[in-house]
């Protein structure tokens, strides 16, 4: 696998809008390299990168696959990232760990959705990038138009360094603006082509676009640039080195056109990386965190070994799998690897070099490398590894946060036995999940970022666990409380045949404000209910206030204030007491006028402005309140406070509201009253539900 010394390394994460050709640009890769005999099709389902029977059957990737490719010397390690939105967390973890990115953006359709988000983490990280522009041998594919969008949307500083030899039907090569040499291809997916001279109807293209790229790559030069200022032609040797600096500073977005599967510009494409993206030596130094203090890691060969654990996937026959990114130094299986964040030594067997599914061992990691370790039990993504002493930690990942959840209910016995460590085991490989058991509905909920990878989860636990399980939308965890301050009695006096029953109370309810909890209240003189029975009392009201008297969900914020009762002393006891508690609950919430209470949510909507109108229409539907509009570059950003119950299919409305262009944030803000209409609704439905 190439030569494998640091200075010979490169990893790219391939990012791209669903359907634009990443898997089929990373498939036409493998091919040209010798990895593979021959190119799958997504359509057959027999790519390298989407090898899991749940990308067979939808044809789309839902994994971030790893293709360890040997090119001319070189290694490069392509990370074949998701383009659907609901498994975008893959996409942030691949780019977290790769020294670059190559954006795969379609000559067909231009910048979409998923193109925008995976700049904005590709610059978030300060990845060098290239573009990719993709099926130019479609019907109504355009270069030119591709790069402009690019451009606008995107960013000014991408460059086409290669040129088209025709488009669509007529794509047949591409031509290198800085030698003006041409790269000719059959077109019909081999990777043999012709090498000669720009067709003399590209001269002027060819020209305009030489001067565009050396305008862009001296602004990394002072000195280079006066002399291109006073009319000196910079030999091209300089120009190719100002080119590489410009693209490892993140000045310039080299922009190169092809076609994956016909294997059209594949080859100058892995040129391209080769030549012109940076290896881990060249990168910026890594933060780590030593306690709370920052440190920079720099990628040192001689270096303390440090590597982040970006990935976990449980293969059918390996078991689990950890993928891991060198950051610093290197390592052997001759000695122990240790989990800084969980303190545990392990050892290795070996490491995995990757391609989709199958990988090569290797007994020694680089810095750069990037690679699988086989049943390492510790690991989990985010975890630092290292060796024994080491103390330093790099930062987790940061994952998006879940939208989307479903309440899932085991169907047998047998499921409910084995559903917490299938949730467990899935847990540990999509950070983007949540489970949990909601204490006030008691529904287990499991939460993800849309109805698509909740689906997937689902069919993942069932195919591989054995677990099947019922769905439904989560339950609201309504809340109840009062309105003002009632008196009650309860007495509970019940005749046996020996000892009998007896416990009264009074007690006054009054209502406290929000989120003031329950208050209890101690106010008997003269011993009217003993000492000893009154932490019964209290008891008694704890447990009846878990059901309230609207529609039997908890009661919150009153206060309970025991004024007067009377015993007996044969037949009280404890228990006589806390049952009489009881009755005075009911009795006297009941008269204290009740309401019940919503939980309402802080959602903050980021959208482009030609959809703000259709946002704000849509909250006022939810019974929503809009707080607040602010600008967020050409964005527009809309605070709101929604009824939960009014959120539960947000994302995937929102989604289908804005092409896919809006996304949201949601966190608890308060109880509040529930309308009256909807309230009696909400009434007589647990009625029926507690009927049933």
């Amino acid at each position: 696998m190439g030569t494998r010394k640091p200075e010979d390394i490169r990893s790219i994460a391939i990012a791209a809008h669903g359907g634009a050709g990443k898997t089929s640009l990373t498939e036409a890769m493998l091919f040209n390299t010798g990895a593979v005999t021959r190119m799958g099709k997504i359509e057959d389902g027999n790519t390298v990168s989407d090898f899991t029977a749940e990308e067979q059957k939808r044809q789309i990737s839902i994994n971030t696959s790893l293709a360890t490719i040997a090119y001319k010397g070189k290694t490069i390690y392509a990370l074949d990232t998701p383009g659907f939105s609901d498994f975008i967390g893959e996409l942030r973890s691949a780019l977290r760990v790769a020294d670059s990115a190559a954006i795969v953006v379609s000559g067909v359709h231009g910048v979409e959705v998923q193109t925008e988000k995976a700049w904005e983490f590709a610059a978030e990280f300060g990845r060098p990038t290239v573009f990719f522009v993709s099926k130019m041998d479609k019907e109504n594919a355009d270069f030119s138009k591709t790069v402009a969008n690019i451009q606008e949307a995107l960013t000014p500083a991408a460059v086409p360094v290669f040129l088209p030899i025709g488009q669509e039907a007529s794509f047949k090569g591409v031509v290198d603006v800085l030698t003006g040499k041409a790269y000719t291809y059959k077109g019909d997916g081999s990777k043999d082509f012709t090498e000669g001279t720009a067709p003399d109807d590209m001269a002027e293209a060819v020209g305009a676009a030489r001067e565009a790229l050396v305008e862009r790559a001296v602004e990394v030069d002072d000195e280079a640039m006066m002399r291109y200022l006073d009319g000196e032609t910079l030999p091209d040797d300089e120009i190719a080195a100002l080119v590489r600096r410009s693209v490892v500073e993140g000045k310039l977005f080299p922009v190169i056109p092809g076609a994956g599967p016909a294997n059209v510009g594949v080859t100058q494409f892995l040129d391209l990386i080769v030549d012109l993206l940076p290896s881990p030596l060249e990168t910026a130094p890594r933060v780590a965190l030593k306690g709370e203090e920052e440190v920079l890691v720099p990628a040192d060969p001689q270096g303390p070994f440090y590597a982040l654990c970006f990935k976990v996937m449980v293969d059918p026959y390996v078991g689990k799998l950890s993928f891991i990114r060198v950051i610093s130094g290197s390592h052997s299986t001759d000695s122990t690897v240790y989990n800084v964040n969980k303190e545990e030594e392990e050892r290795v067997s070996t490491y995995k070099l990757m391609v989709g599914k199958t990988g090569t061992d290797s007994k020694e990691i680089v810095v750069g490398d990037i690679v699988a370790i086989p049943k390492l039990v510790s690991a989990a993504v985010g975890d630092t590894l290292s060796v024994k002493g080491n103390v330093l930690r790099l930062p987790p990942i940061q994952f998006p946060k879940p939208v989307y959840s479903l309440a899932v209910t085991p169907k047998t016995r047998a499921d409910l036995d084995k559903l917490s460590g299938a949730v467990r085991k899935i847990l540990d490989e999509d950070m983007t999940l949540q489970f949990e058991k909601n204490a006030e509905t008691h529904d287990n909920v499991l939460s993800g970022m849309g109805d698509v990878h909740l689906d997937i989860v689902l069919s993942r636990i069932k195919e591989r666990y054995g677990v099947d399980l019922d769905v439904a939308t989560p339950a609201v965890p309504y809340r109840e409380t009062i309105r003002k301050s009632a008196k009650a009695q309860g007495k509970h006096k019940k005749q046996t045949g020996g000892h009998g029953q007896y416990g009264d109370v009074h007690i006054e309810f009054s209502p406290l404000g929000k989120d003031e909890g329950f208050v209890f209240e101690d106010k008997i003189v003269g011993g009217a209910v003993p000492k000893n029975y009154i932490p019964a009392v209290e008891k008694g009201l704890r447990e009846a206030k878990a059901k309230g008297v609207l529609a039997g969900f908890p009661v919150v914020d009153f206060k309970a204030s025991l004024f007067f009762g009377s015993y007996h002393d044969v037949d009280s006891s404890e228990m006589a007491f806390k049952l009489a508690a009881h009755l005075a609950f009911k009795k006297g919430i009941a008269e204290a006028a009740p309401v019940l209470l919503e939980p309402i949510m802080n959602v903050e909507v980021v959208v482009p402005e030609e959809y703000l109108g259709d946002v704000m229409g849509d909250f006022n539907s939810r019974r929503g309140r809009i707080m607040g509009i602010d600008a967020k570059g050409n964005l527009q950003v809309v605070k709101a406070q929604v009824p939960l119950a009014e959120m539960f299919r947000y994302a995937i409305i929102l989604r289908s509201m804005t092409s896919g262009r809006g996304n949201f944030t949601m966190s608890y803000s308060h109880y509040e009253d529930v309308p009256g209409d909807i309230s009696k609704k909400v009434i007589a439905a647990r009625k029926v539900e507690e009927e049933e």
